[in-house]
């Protein structure tokens, strides 16, 4: 489906030579790739927003319990 932002950039693209075409829809490639996976992150952060704020609950209460201690870096 062609909307007319796309039809924009097809018109933009045409006015380019061929190398330059090459480039600008390598960037647009990569730009897309990143968009994708954005989205795929945001999703699995909706549907483990529950567990998360789960999560959070608990080390609250470990840490008011006095269960918690500072994390030591130099382990890992």
């Amino acid at each position: 489906m062609k909307t007319a932002e796309i039809n924009t950039a097809v018109k933009m693209l045409e006015t380019l030579n061929s190398a330059t075409q090459k480039r600008v829809v390598e960037h647009l490639q990569e730009y897309i790739s990143a968009l994708h996976d954005e989205v795929l992150w945001d999703e699995k952060i909706d549907k483990s927003k529950d567990q998360l704020a789960m999560a959070a609950r608990q080390a609250r209460a470990e840490y008011k319990a006095g269960h918690a201690k500072p994390l030591d870096i130099d382990q890992f």
